[in-house]
């Protein structure tokens, strides 16, 4: 490779967050016109580097970073987006940032404007021209031929399909100046097939055109389908880069999920028959549809047998996430849902507790938790609601008043179970670390002493130290009480030390469920969506 056809070098960088170290010493080069795959599990460190390499002030704002960047060998760094946009560096984000009553044509040039002057301009300047609206169509009709796709200049946003949204960011990305270098992530998360298959035409049209492009995606086989190299980033170090030609989908799965579990994990995990189709299911999920903003679920199905710890994984923003939060009426869910023999139904939180369910939400602070109550409190209060639990009730029930006693003595008792670092049971919330509010949320759970479980993100944001106290607490609760766990998390290891089965969710589907003691590979080929794996010679 020689220097001058060389766009882009990252050299040594390495980035840490209040101490906690998410990528280090990565290396790696782009070529001008070439298409470089970025790819990698959740946390993996992808959309840490990529705001770096854009000027994220959020990188400044957490003590920057180490190493360097060269963009046509001359040293870069960025204090702002601003700065990577004049130095040609484009970026789609996955949150869309147009503006909804604004047509096509605006919102691809916007703050780019085409103005004409008048007389009023002439005299007084050029901040007082008025926009030039044909030069602005002609403009904006000349990105969309780029992309290759069909959209009318003068719809509003507000009007069109997400797909086509889609394709208007990166029509803005690509009708800047002098752009040298696109970073596109997950743009094709929100397409469909055949959407997905016009931008990745576009995307090879745009490096005929010398445009280099950084395509971040979970979609193994658009990888080896568009992509001209490959940069796998694992646990935020570069585990390989090399060229896309002859590379298979199971080799970048492998490499992408790559660890082995260990054997002492895999010997904690309880040996369920997952072949058995007699035994005591407890909860049957059919054709469940939720609309949770950023992780819907479109047609899920699946069942839970009782007694077990039943996985759920997937990459970010498929549809995990979802399901939890559906089942117990957070967001609005249609389908079938069985629990205990029973249907159970959907958009209402109370009576899903009610029947004996209980959720740990992965938003601790916003669902989880009273962050202005104490800990005895927050650990009693859906018991009490519920159940009527931690109250004295006189004149049979006509009189009820709260038993403090009894609150103290359940808070006493999960604080020492597990391990909440605190001063009392009547210290507040919000003054404890993360890890701590998790395992709060947990006892609250605990409390209600359900037959059914639902823990999602349990060890999201905790230090090692916590994320074992967390998982062996479910396991032991597990064990002791014979209590059904489904456990929702995007940290496959964890999945597999704890679980006994593990569904895997991409698009908004179960795309197969696996037995923890499964391949590496197979995991990473469910999460990217390939669900005919026969020629890879994989069997579930």
């Amino acid at each position: 490779m020689s220097n001058n056809n060389l766009l882009l070098k990252v050299e040594n960088v390495g980035k840490q967050f209040d101490g906690n170290r998410v990528l280090k010493d990565i290396n790696f080069s782009l070529e001008k016109g070439k298409i470089l795959a970025l790819v990698g599990e959740n946390g993996a460190g992808k959309s840490t580097l990529m705001k770096i390499l854009f000027g994220m002030t959020v990188i400044a704002e957490t003590g920057g970073y180490e190493g360097q960047f060269y963009l046509d060998g001359e040293k870069t760094s960025f204090k702002s987006p601003m700065d990577a946009l004049k130095a040609g560096i484009g970026m789609v984000h996955q949150e869309f940032s147009l503006i909804p009553g604004f047509t096509t044509t605006e919102n691809i040039l916007l703050n780019m404007e085409k103005t004409k002057s008048n007389v009023i301009s002439k005299i007084f300047g050029k901040n007082l021209e008025t926009i030039d609206m044909n030069e602005m169509k002609k403009s904006a009709k000349k990105a969309i031929e780029t992309l290759g796709v069909h959209l009318d200049p003068d719809t509003l946003v507000s009007e069109m399909p997400v797909g086509h949204k889609q394709f208007i960011e990166i029509a803005r990305e690509i009708d800047r100046e002098k752009v040298k270098l696109l970073i596109l992530d997950e743009p094709t998360a929100v397409l469909t097939e055949s959407e997905a298959e016009i931008l990745l035409k576009s995307m090879r049209k745009l490096a005929d055109m010398g445009v280099s492009i950084i395509f971040i995606s979970h979609r193994l086989h658009e990888i080896t389908a568009a992509c001209d190299t490959l940069v796998v980033l694992r646990d935020g170090v570069v585990v390989v880069e090399k060229p896309v030609e002859g590379v298979s989908i199971r080799q970048i799965a492998e490499w992408m999920v790559g660890r082995e579990v260990d054997n002492k994990k895999a010997a904690s995990v309880k040996n369920v028959d997952t072949t058995d189709s007699n035994k005591d299911v407890i909860l049957e999920v059919k054709n469940l549809w939720v609309d949770m903003p950023g992780e819907t679920v479109k047609d899920v199905c699946f069942s839970v047998k009782r007694g077990e710890i039943f996985g759920i994984g997937g990459l970010a923003g498929q549809g995990k996430l979802g399901i939890p939060n559906g089942i117990l009426g957070l967001f609005p869910g249609e389908g079938e849902v069985v629990f205990n023999g029973k249907p159970l139904p959907l958009n209402s939180t109370f009576n899903a507790l009610k029947s004996g369910l209980a959720f740990v939400s992965e938003d601790r602070r916003g669902i989880g938790l009273l962050l202005d109550e104490p800990i005895d409190w927050n650990i009693a209060f859906d018991a009490m609601q519920v159940q009527e639990k931690f109250l004295k009730k006189l004149l049979g029930g006509l009189i009820k008043w709260r038993d403090d006693k009894a609150m103290k003595e359940c808070a006493q008792e999960y604080i020492k179970s597990l391990e909440i670092k605190c001063t009392s049971e009547k210290q507040f919330t919000r003054q404890l670390s993360g890890g701590n509010q998790q395992k709060v949320c947990i006892a609250k759970a605990f409390a209600l002493e359900p037959t059914l479980l639902f823990v999602s993100e349990p060890t999201r944001g905790i230090d090692v130290g916590a994320k074992k106290l967390v998982l062996d607490a479910l396991r032991r609760y597990n064990e002791e009480n014979n209590t059904t766990i489904v456990m929702v998390s995007s940290e496959l290891e964890e999945l597999r030390s704890i679980c006994n089965r593990i569904a895997i969710v991409s698009e908004g589907k179960v795309s197969g469920i696996l037995s923890p003691d499964a391949e590496a590979a197979e995991f990473g080929l469910l999460m990217s969506g390939q669900y005919d794996l026969s020629e890879e010679g994989v069997k579930l």
